[in-house]
């Protein structure tokens, strides 16, 4: 990479959380630097945001169809954008970009809804340019070590695997009214889907699977639940997973676990050892065995595999945490690294670059679309879609 990458973002303005995350894990390493947006629907919001950013006024956006078309028109245009709209939005903005020429970055999910994903997949396979969605959690070292010790047998033949995600934010909201804490966006299925609870946090867990084991779903059983009066979209969801090659599996997601802050964890049981991860304590991952005292490996030690600590995953000396932006930051870090390797006209590495693509984020639509039919259906039992 001869020189910083040119970020543009599409939404992320004044009053959005995730925005600022996104623009911190940007800006991590130094590789990148936000010179444009279009950071709000409202063209005077979007322009007093790109003030708060100190960006040029010329580059700050009223729509993101001007900032896609004025911006492949210039000399120092961006080299990709980040997406970071409401889910309704993922699917126009990047088409829109994509077929403007560049780069994407989006967050999570891919699209609205699965005949959308499927769409926006080809779009990407078309354009040729680098796609990357922002499911964060895989970019933690210690999950990348825990999918490492899978590929490398140390479990044996996968039997059985648990995923959670319980948050218990919303629990005050059941015996409420229905205007408390998810009265948002999140709640309306207009923009958020056909999914809160799933479709926002399951699907972390489900890609958790997905990225550390490498097995995909071959049936599903789901019960969704909406225990806040009034609400259309679940704050509750339990999944029973049968794997390809025979493994079964738990996947349970919740916004009113009470107690509970952001306890995405995973347990993944193998005929040799079996894995666990906390997202609470990230830094740390537990191997364990039947005869044997278990292991724990702890980030940025001498004995954590490449795939861990290379590609400057690990920036700080070991007994130093790091954490939530710094997992984001793995993500645009590796995406950064093929998009320039695009622009510089360098081959890909024979171990290709380790960001989630598009094909992950059909998958995840895919599992948003199954929960949702399952659990309306009589039949319970139904097959995945082949993603």
């Amino acid at each position: 990479m001869n020189r910083k990458l040119r970020m543009g973002m599409v939404g992320g303005g004044r009053g959005a959380f995730i925005g600022n995350v996104h623009r911190m894990a940007a800006n991590l390493d130094g590789k990148i630097e936000l010179v444009a947006g279009c950071f709000s629907s409202d063209p005077e919001k979007s322009k007093l945001s790109g003030e708060d950013l100190f960006l040029s006024p010329d580059r700050v956006y009223a729509s993101y169809e001007e900032m896609a078309e004025k911006e492949a028109q210039r000399e120092d245009k961006i080299d990709f954008v980040s997406i970071v709209v409401q889910n309704h939005l993922h699917f126009p903005v990047a088409k829109a970009f994509l077929e403007a020429g560049f780069n994407v970055i989006c967050d999570k999910p891919l699209t609205h809804d699965y005949e959308q994903a499927l769409e926006l997949r080809e779009i990407v396979r078309k354009s040729g340019r680098v796609f990357a969605l922002t499911h964060n959690y895989t970019g933690y070292p210690m999950v990348k070590e825990a999918r490492r010790l899978v590929r490398d047998g140390e479990l044996g033949r996968i039997l059985k695997i648990v995923a959670e995600y319980p948050q218990g934010y919303a629990v005050g909201d059941v015996e409420g009214d229905g205007q408390g804490k998810i009265n948002n966006w999140r709640s309306d299925p207009k923009i958020a889907g056909i999914s809160n609870c799933m479709g926002d946090i399951g699907t972390h867990a489900h890609n958790l699977i997905r990225y550390i084991t490498g097995l995909e779903i071959d049936e599903i059983c789901s019960e969704l639940t909406a225990f806040i009066p009034g609400r259309v979209l679940d704050d509750d969801g339990n999944n029973l997973v049968r794997f390809t090659g025979g493994a079964k599996g738990i996947i349970h997601a919740s916004q009113i676990s009470n107690g509970d802050e952001n306890a995405l964890n995973i347990r993944v049981y193998g005929t040799k050892a079996s894995l666990e991860w906390h997202q609470e304590d990230p830094n740390e991952l537990i191997v364990k065995y039947a005869n044997a005292p278990r292991k724990i490996y702890r980030r940025g030690n001498d004995y954590i595999s490449e795939a861990a600590s290379g590609h400057g995953y690990t920036r700080t000396p070991f007994a130093h945490p790091e954490g939530f932006i710094e997992a984001f930051a793995n993500i645009y870090l590796a995406a950064a690294r093929a998009i320039a390797d695009q622009i510089d006209g360098n081959p890909a590495p024979a171990e290709g670059y380790d960001f989630p693509t598009v094909d992950d984020g059909v998958a995840g639509v895919a599992f948003i679309k199954s929960t949702v039919e399952s659990s309306a259906s009589s039949q319970k039992w139904l097959k995945f879609p082949a993603i």
